[in-house]
């Protein structure tokens, strides 16, 4: 067990093996596109938001503590692992929750904010603007101040400021988003 455990590959797919064999079990009749998708949009929803929650109540807090000689160890091994699985994490929440409302048939009524489905198109529009956080302020800005790019002293400190406050902001977003899908799951409109 300990070789299985090791290995976070295999970890992962022993994981989703088991959990195909949950659904086959319990649901092999009644399973759709919509469940398997909707699965797999939870998954990679907690991938997403557990690691904006890592960065910002742990990561971000916790760096003016560290010793400056430890300091490269985060910015060179921790971060850059973190923010790959961080962006691709957004990617494949917002397209896997796309293909769920596409296949739900709501999904054009959703990102219009219509009838019925104003709570589930807000949390959509939500999401929407922290991917784009994301990838295209978070990401750019991380890799300057991790030194991944090219980037003078006074450019790496304002990019990490930078990035920084689009976190903190995808932060601040993320709280209403989780109310307004939770809820459109439970609540419908």
């Amino acid at each position: 067990m300990g070789k299985l455990l090791e290995n976070l590959h295999l970890t992962l797919i022993v994981g989703f093996i088991l959990a195909i064999g949950l659904m086959m079990g319990f649901h092999a009749d009644t399973l759709t596109a919509v469940v398997a998708f909707r699965y797999l949009h939870v998954f990679f929803g907690i991938l997403w938001i557990g690691l904006l929650y890592y960065f910002n109540f742990v990561q971000i807090p916790t760096m003016p503590s560290i010793p400056a000689e430890l300091k490269p160890g985060v910015g060179k091994y921790i971060a850059p692992k973190a923010l790959f699985f961080f962006r691709w994490g957004a990617a494949l929440t917002v397209l896997t929750g796309l293909i769920v409302a596409m296949l739900s048939g709501y999904l054009v009524e959703a990102l219009s904010l219509s009838d019925g489905f104003q709570l589930i198109g807000i949390g959509m529009w939500l999401a929407l603007i922290m991917a784009f956080n994301v990838w295209f302020i978070i990401w750019p800005n991380q890799k300057r101040a991790l030194g991944l790019v090219e980037a003078d002293d006074a450019s790496k400190a304002k990019s990490a400021r930078t990035a920084m406050l689009a976190s903190r902001t995808n932060t601040l977003l993320s709280i209403p988003m989780l109310y307004a899908m939770a809820s459109f799951q439970s609540l419908g409109s």
